[in-house]
């Protein structure tokens, strides 16, 4: 039981601390995950989606998916279509699907409530204006000149805003808490603004929106959520979540509860919304799912696993102060998870022929390949064999030491579940590049016929795929998006300028026939090349999209750096 405490995040001993003073019941519970429809979801909200919604399994209660959707002029159903794909996708199932726009109405009454206790007020200033007015965190701020407006008037000015009488940017609805207060936020903060924008939900009903400052503690009021849980920059607006729950709030009611915890960063990428759509709309990437992105649905396409990525998030665990955390160490979750549960095939992505000189030219066999040494379940499957094959141009070599244990002119490897090859001699273009490779093979050597030269060992093992049922493939080959760990950390420099030029290589490849029947979006490890998805099959060509590579090759040049 003790070790069982110990293990818990600080957010974990919150709620529990809470349970134990009876401040909620387990019954009470209820968490929100809280997205604003303005982009699709990227790596760091999977940290937070996995958050909630462990928490809600973890004690069994129920979680909301709330759209902030109180900015029109940024949002859109597509990304709110986009959302919810990403969170049923990771594996997870809301409770409710809410919107603040679901409660604009009751947050329009709540803030005449407030004009009419003397607690908001309309200021007909410039933005700019205001900002002036705020002061700094050393010096107090000036009082609005419209400050002291009287109840009926600033009702009046509020109803004519709603009713879309006054054009954007000339009155805002604000509070009116303390202009010498040492939190910045508490210094008389927006409430609503005039925004002639449609909605994506509403329509052209409301002209004036909410701030998220308004909305976000009025929202998990009705929603009864009893832990709100943000990343570390909401921290400085806990003092104003609470001041606006004050002035709302049943005491019969469960008040919710606003909690901060650290936001992840991650090496070799960007995860800010406005960063991410600038990739997107300057071309450097092929829209927000593209496989290089960070976003959820890029991650898919590319062949992550959900499981990892929740596993992902539990191992980097939940802190009370941003870090940068290692792109590497998803990549590991990535590879853990597809090595225990995908089938191995064989794929050459870079072939040069080879031909058995000493194999019948007709003949063809059908060999039996096990699909995974980690899941027998997963079965065998046939593959054929004939006198010509491919492997990879990097698998032979001339001359080489004694350290190379692929083909070389008179040595010896195994073709994997098939049989061991001497390379005899090969032949060159013009260029002197190497275009077929000649060898004899051991016809008693067939991998596990249980003759003794099956048994034999050589020091190679070699993936192959057989020329004349071969299936022309094109692999895409994707990598970081960025050369640089923190792209966007360098004041001298943008961060498009760290954007890496061979992040994607298109090649044409061959495959072994099996994969003609695969489905689009099926899983496969390239034996001793990496972890590919399919991510089209129309039934002349095959497309695959590359996971991660078999080993963290990033790592191993970052220290040669």
């Amino acid at each position: 039981m003790e070790e069982a405490k110990r293990s818990l995040n600080f957010i974990e001993h919150i709620i529990e601390e809470d349970l134990s003073q009876s401040n909620c019941s387990k019954e009470s519970l209820r968490f929100r995950f809280p997205p604003e429809p303005n982009g699709y979801l990227h790596i760091g909200h999977a940290s937070s989606i996995c958050l909630n919604f462990g928490l809600g399994n973890k004690y069994n209660a129920p979680v909301n998916l709330r759209f902030d959707d109180t900015n029109p002029s940024k949002e859109e159903q597509e990304f709110v279509d986009s959302i919810k794909a990403d969170v049923s996708w990771l594996g997870f199932q809301w409770a409710e699907e809410c919107y603040a726009s679901d409660y604009f109405d009751q947050l329009y009454i709540w803030a005449e409530d407030l004009i009419s206790k003397g607690l908001a007020y309309v200021d007909s200033q410039s933005a700019d204006d205001i900002a002036a007015q705020k002061g700094t965190p050393t010096t107090a701020g000036i009082f609005s000149p419209f400050r002291d407006r009287s109840i009926q008037e600033n009702l009046d000015l509020f109803r004519e805003m709603k009713a879309g009488k006054h054009t954007e940017g000339t009155h805002v609805l604000r509070a009116k808490i303390e202009m010498s207060s040492s939190n910045m936020l508490m210094r008389d903060p927006i409430l609503y603004r005039i925004m002639h924008k449609h909605h994506h939900r509403t329509g052209d009903k409301w002209s004036i929106y909410p701030m998220y400052d308004w909305a976000h503690g009025q929202s998990d009021y009705i929603e009864q959520i009893s832990h709100s849980l943000c990343t570390l920059e909401f921290a400085m607006h806990r003092e104003l979540y609470d001041w606006c729950l004050d002035q709302i709030i049943d005491p019969s009611k469960l008040r919710p509860k606003q909690r901060e915890f650290a936001r992840r960063n991650f090496s070799h990428t960007v995860v800010s919304k406005r960063k991410l759509l600038q990739l997107v709309n300057e071309k450097y990437v092929d829209g927000w799912d593209d496989p290089r992105m960070p976003t959820i649905s890029g991650m898919r396409r590319r062949g992550y696993p959900p499981l990892a990525i929740q596993k992902f998030a539990e191992a980097i665990g939940i802190a009370k102060r941003e870090n940068v955390v290692d792109l590497s160490v998803l990549e590991y979750h990535v590879r853990e998870e597809l090595n225990r549960t995908v089938p191995r095939v064989m794929v050459v992505l870079d072939p040069v022929k080879v031909v058995i000189t000493n194999y019948p030219e007709d003949k063809v066999e059908w060999l039996e390949a096990e699909n995974s040494p980690e899941d027998p379940t997963l079965g065998s499957r046939s593959i054929p064999f004939s006198r010509e094959f491919y492997i990879e141009k990097a698998d032979f070599k001339e001359e080489a030491n004694r350290k190379f244990f692929r083909l070389k002119l008179g040595g010896e490897v195994r073709l994997k579940n098939a049989y061991i090859i001497k390379a005899e001699s090969c032949i060159k273009d013009e260029d002197g590049n190497i275009t077929e490779i000649h060898c004899t093979y051991d016809p008693k050597s067939l991998s596990g016929s249980g003759t003794p030269e099956s048994e034999r060992k050589v020091k190679g093992t070699l993936h192959w795929v057989a020329a004349n049922t071969a299936v022309e493939t094109e692999v895409r080959l994707y990598d970081r998006l960025f050369t640089d760990p923190t792209p966007d950390a360098h004041k001298d420099k943008d961060f498009l300028d760290f954007v890496n030029p061979n992040s994607l290589e298109i090649i044409k490849s061959y495959a072994e026939p099996s994969l003609k029947e695969a489905k689009a979006g099926t899983s496969f490890q390239f034996q001793r090349m990496g972890y590919f998805v399919l991510e089209e099959n129309n039934g002349k060509q095959l497309i695959f999209n590359r996971t991660v590579g078999l080993r963290d090759s990033w790592a191993k040049l970052e220290q040669k750096e």
